[in-house]
């Protein structure tokens, strides 16, 4: 049976991060090419190599680059080795002060993480589409959004933690959502795609109690493993998903309902 990507190249930036690299390993075992592109290119390569990427596949392509400077990203369309027929972007870029709560983040503050994420994300999928217009042939972009993106907060679960939801992220995330609707609308051609995947919380070592907190709002699964979130962004990139375009995938195990 082939492989759900045979013989398509994808570009997949942030690929040094916890779901970028998960998407890379998955993706090259569905048979696809990557290009692997991310800010720190030794950081990117020790990711990889440690959820059982090989790294010097002939069908991977390691490339650095910084999705907040515009030169770089173009740099990374218009020099593309391989035809690409579609990109991820999991990137998360966000300044020193991010993730504050409500009343200790500085207007500056907030702008500046605007910029770097939401501006970043409007940078890269504007260069994707062009690229389609350029190459007229099939693209699919998918952009990562989450559940904060959808719904409000439940702060109660950050209740007994440091941790809180930051503002910038839930107005990004919302944000990146209709971006994508606008520019696929713009576009206007069944060939381009773009779509979000909206993950519910990842396990990366939160506290106890956030993560107990955090599973009684869902069906019971908790906090997913970043490996749940892949299968939906493959399906995306797929031809099983041809007319998919400007959707939102939920995978939350119930926490937003």
């Amino acid at each position: 049976m082939e492989n759900l990507l045979d013989r398509k190249t994808f570009l997949i930036v942030g690929a040094g991060g916890l779901l970028g690299s998960k998407i890379v390993l998955e993706a090259l075992d569905q048979g696809a090419k990557i290009i692997a592109a991310d800010v720190d290119l030794n950081s990117m390569k020790t990711r990889l190599s440690s959820v059982g990427v090989d790294i010097g596949s002939e069908n991977l392509l390691l490339l650095e680059f910084n999705i907040t400077e515009e030169e770089s990203v173009k740099s990374l369309f218009s020099n593309a080795i391989w035809t690409i027929d579609g990109a991820v972007n999991s990137t998360y870029p966000r300044n020193k002060t991010y993730g504050k709560h409500l009343f200790d983040v500085s207007l500056d503050s907030f702008n500046e993480n605007l910029s770097l994420h939401l501006g970043s994300a409007f940078l890269f999928t504007q260069q994707s589409a062009a690229y389609f217009l350029k190459k007229r042939k099939q693209f699919s972009l998918v952009n990562i959004s989450s559940i904060y993106g959808v719904v409000a907060p439940k702060f109660e679960i950050y209740e007994n933690t440091p941790m809180t939801m930051p503002v910038e992220y839930a107005a990004i995330k919302a944000a990146i959502q209709h971006l994508n609707k606008y520019v696929v609308s713009y576009v206007n051609d069944s060939g381009f795609r773009i779509n979000c995947v909206s993950p519910g919380g990842i396990y990366d070592n939160q506290p106890d109690a956030f993560l107990d907190a955090y599973k009684n709002k869902t069906n019971g699964a908790g906090m997913l493993d970043v490996g749940d979130i892949v299968g939906s962004v493959l399906f995306l990139l797929s031809q099983q998903s041809r007319y998919v375009t400007g959707q939102n995938i939920i995978v939350d195990d119930g926490f937003s309902l």
